[in-house]
């Protein structure tokens, strides 16, 4: 069983899993699937054939549109943005060829963020309020900015990691190849 509000519609061909809750005003198009226990904020509208995972949160005024894909536990803020075609034109419309984005496990998007279509958000990665996406974001990369660029890297709880790449919580992280992996060992 999921909740929608009665002023919400889910199109026939839609399928939603056990324990999502879909707030006020949204819309799931055809084809779409949402994990179990999401969360649709207030105006949020799933476009045809998008594919979102498990435990996701959207928050208010997103369209996660066509071509767009979103893998489990990912934070949507308010109003933040995806697009699917990098040259839209009326005249010369693109008839369901859509870029794919990518966001991957963990990820967190800050309010009003855009995410031009055709990359891929990393694992735990956090983009910044207000920030644009234009390229492929590695792995637990802190981005800010317009366009975007790292500015850090965060640990898998979302803190800031200094430069022992050693969090609070206790994880610990390596560098290979300037690429963030997550240790096994823990430290004290």
């Amino acid at each position: 069983m999921f909740f929608k509000h009665e002023s919400s519609y889910i199109d026939d061909g839609a399928v939603v899993g056990d324990g999502t809750k879909i707030w006020h005003f949204c819309h799931i198009q055809k084809g779409a699937v949402i994990g179990k226990d999401c969360s649709l904020g207030q105006n949020v509208n799933i476009g045809n054939n998008v594919k979102i995972g498990n435990g996701v949160r959207i928050q208010n005024n997103v369209s996660v549109y066509e071509g767009v894909e979103i893998e489990d536990n990912v934070f949507c803020g308010p109003s933040c943005v995806f697009t699917n075609v990098l040259t839209p034109r009326v005249h010369f419309p693109v008839h369901g060829v859509y870029a794919k984005t990518l966001i991957k496990e963990g990820a967190s998007l800050g309010a009003n963020c855009t995410v031009v279509c055709g990359h891929t958000v990393g694992k735990g990665a956090m983009i910044a309020a207000g920030a644009v996406v234009t390229k492929d974001v590695k792995d637990y990369a802190l981005m800010a900015g317009v366009p975007a660029r790292q500015i850090g890297w965060v640990c898998e709880c979302g803190k800031k990691l200094n430069d022992s790449l050693k969090c609070d919580c206790g994880r610990e992280y390596v560098l290979i190849n300037n690429e963030l992996n997550k240790t096994t060992r823990h430290f004290d």
